[in-house]
């Protein structure tokens, strides 16, 4: 056997199913045998590989080994004289494997080489040629020096941009997306370090290569794509994180002791000026939207007033200055707090939301409008006007900022099918599936998933529901139907307070398989009705808590004179409500007796219980533990006003106190 081609694969079937078509290609001039090691994909990749290529070796991994673990599998599998490692987001050139092969045949000191990468856009990618990251070369990768100054033989050395990308050079390191290795140096330098989880691990094996006298090249004569970041799904500081803490593992393996240690302060270093970057820029992200509009709105009244005062007073009237620098920056306020808390300001967003802020916005408008005094009501048009400007301005801008950047600003103008998938047995499934076909409710199912949580998931599974959300964020769901023959109802009810920070709808089929039905309808075969699900966890519900707190926070102060002869301890009345303006604790919270709360979407400790509401003085645990579950699932403000009502009396009670306990 001449070459082994190792193929680690972790969600991403369609990118695996590509790659591996590129492979079969290439292997035709060349004896190949390929070993693709699945990670525990949640995405169909298992089925797809035994479907469309049943030939090759598979390895299905009961968890995420990591890709060193996973590669050491295929490598103790392998028979050829070469060993490439091949990330599955690659698409390999008809000639890739015979010319690597020619190469190293004629160039026996050759321990591993590397190819020329170029990404999905055709542009190069540096990490096709690196060096070692020594202190000096990576604090200026970090502080980004070689980002500045690529060509420079000093400040480039990272990613050697000062060596032309045509022509062979000796490298230090070999890329793991494409690293094609003599067997025999393989065998001397040892198998990849499983201590690196993700990245480090190529530096790692490079350096032990070289270190057994082996060269190592890149070798730019065949090109091959690396869609780069697609099979990692990069995420800011938690990539930052993996990457860097694999700098420190190389450093104490290689370095001595004392460099080791100053490594490794100037990688937390860097962790912490990336950490604070990705903050800002997050913050920057947040509040761009909302600020561009605002001025667009501002800027359009600025323009349009005069005209319209021309048109209503000819040339001898205007309206007053204050007008413009105080009531249009109030109506922009409201409107811009409505679209916020209509959720148009999310990263995905729906016209629909827009409409629902601006209109909201505008109807609060016109109520405080028709309150104010005859001399301050200047025009209703110009209201109705600054609506229709607000809208379109809205959606033109999110319209634009989702071709600038559309993965934090998605603009949905029209109704499209719901990735759907379905938690049960695979019985249940080709019933509910079955049912589905049968109403007009268009939904793209993206499979089944196994009710119990397993090592081992039985074929035709996409993954068992300890996997939901990474289910959920791989396969990009929108919709979960559960079935209830299937699932207890507190599972179902937990899982959806786990996935409801995703923003997914929830169904639930009933036993028989004859209806998917609502949580407070029953209705004839074929009808599809969401489950009331307004659970915590959504970002608007945690932002109409946190104003309510402040709302009555505030007024609690107001009537605090009163209050202090209610109260049990108007001491703690009042260091709660300086606490719950700072944001530390809330009115109404979990009751912490129950440890099901882990389960819950987050919230802070609370003066106040569901429990609390209750005329029981004492309640079980287990009935605790359905309050916190009822709470967190249908949230509502005035569910919260009224547990405050009702035990107006324990307002002073510390935070995070036991309903039971009083």
């Amino acid at each position: 056997m001449d070459l082994s081609v190792i193929i680690v694969s972790y969600n991403v079937k369609y990118f695996l199913e590509q790659c591996m078509n590129a492979v079969i290609r290439s292997a035709a001039a060349i004896r190949t045998e390929i070993i693709v090691v699945d990670n525990n994909s949640v995405d169909g990749s298992v089925q797809m590989v035994r479907e469309k290529f049943p030939w090759i070796t598979l390895i299905k991994n009961p968890k995420n080994n990591g890709f060193a673990k996973a590669n050491n599998q295929g490598i103790s599998l392998a028979r050829g004289k070469y060993v490439l490692l091949l990330n599955p987001d690659t698409v390999v050139q008809e000639d890739t494997f015979m010319k690597c092969f020619e190469f190293m045949e004629s160039h026996p000191e050759a321990g591993a080489i590397g190819v020329k990468m170029i990404n999905g856009k055709g542009r190069f990618l540096p990490e096709s040629k690196r060096a070692f990251p020594t202190p000096e070369v990576a604090f200026y990768k970090i502080f980004g020096f070689s980002a500045l100054f690529p060509k420079s033989r000093r400040f480039g050395r990272y990613s050697l941009g000062y060596l032309d990308r045509e022509h062979v050079h000796e490298v230090d390191v070999i890329s793991g997306a494409f690293m094609f290795i003599r067997r025999t140096a393989l065998d001397q330098s040892g198998l990849l370090d499983e201590n690196f989880f993700m990245y480090g691990e190529d530096i790692d094996l490079s350096y032990r290569i070289k270190n057994k006298g082996y060269v190592n090249y890149y070798y730019p004569e065949t090109t091959i794509i690396h869609y780069k970041g697609e099979s990692t799904k990069k995420s800011s500081i938690n990539y930052v994180m993996l990457f860097y803490q694999a700098m420190i593992i190389f450093a104490r393996k290689h370095f001595s002791k004392n460099v080791a240690r100053y490594y490794a302060i100037l990688i937390r270093t860097a962790i912490y000026f990336r950490a604070l970057v990705s903050i800002i820029k997050r913050y920057i992200l947040s509040i761009m939207n909302p600020l561009v509009n605002a001025l667009v709105v501002f800027a359009g009244y600025y323009f349009f007033l005069p005209l319209w005062a021309r048109h209503l007073f000819g040339n001898n009237g205007n309206y007053p200055r204050e007008y413009l620098y105080y009531i249009v920056p109030a109506y922009i306020l409201v409107w811009t707090l409505s679209i916020y808390f209509s959720g148009g300001y999310e990263k995905l967003v729906r016209s629909s939301n827009l409409i629902k802020g601006v209109m909201t916005g505008t109807v609060i408008i016109l109520i405080v409008y028709a309150l104010l005094p005859e001399h301050l009501r200047f025009s209703r048009a110009l209201i109705l006007i600054g609506t229709v400007w607000m809208f379109i301005s809205s959606l033109l801008i999110r319209f634009l900022f989702s071709l600038m950047d559309s993965r934090n600003f998605k603009l949905e103008l029209r109704t499209r099918d719901k990735r759907t998938i379905i938690i049960g047995s695979m019985e249940a499934y080709k019933s509910v599936r079955d049912i589905l076909k049968q109403t007009s409710t268009k939904c793209d199912l993206a499979g089944c998933v196994h009710p119990i949580p397993a090592e081992t998931v039985p074929d035709g599974y996409i993954g068992h529901i300890g996997q939901i959300m990474e289910i959920v964020s791989i396969n990009r769901i929108e919709e979960i139907i559960f079935c209830a023959g299937d699932l207890t109802s507190k599972s179902i009810i937990k899982t959806m307070l786990y996935c409801s920070g995703a923003h997914v709808e929830f169904k639930i089929a009933q036993p028989e398989g004859l209806s998917i039905i609502g949580s407070s309808s029953v209705n004839t075969t074929g009808d599809l009705y969401v489950v009331h699900s307004n659970t915590l966890s959504k970002s608007l519900n945690i932002r109409k808590k946190r104003m309510l707190d402040i709302a009555v926070a505030l007024f609690l102060f107001l009537i605090s004179p009163l209050m202090i002869f209610v109260v049990k301890n108007p001491r703690g009345y009042f260091c709660n409500i300086g606490v719950i303006l700072m944001g530390f604790a809330s009115w109404v919270s979990y009751d912490q007796f129950s440890d099901s709360q882990t389960d819950l979407p987050g919230l802070k400790k609370g003066v106040l219980t569901p429990a609390d509401a209750m005329n029981s003085a004492v309640m079980s645990p287990e009935a605790i533990e359905n309050l916190n579950l009822l709470y967190a699932k249908d949230y509502k403000i005035f569910n919260d006003l009224s547990i405050i009502l009702r035990s107006y009396r324990n307002l002073g009670r510390k935070a995070g106190f036991h309903a039971g306990n009083q």
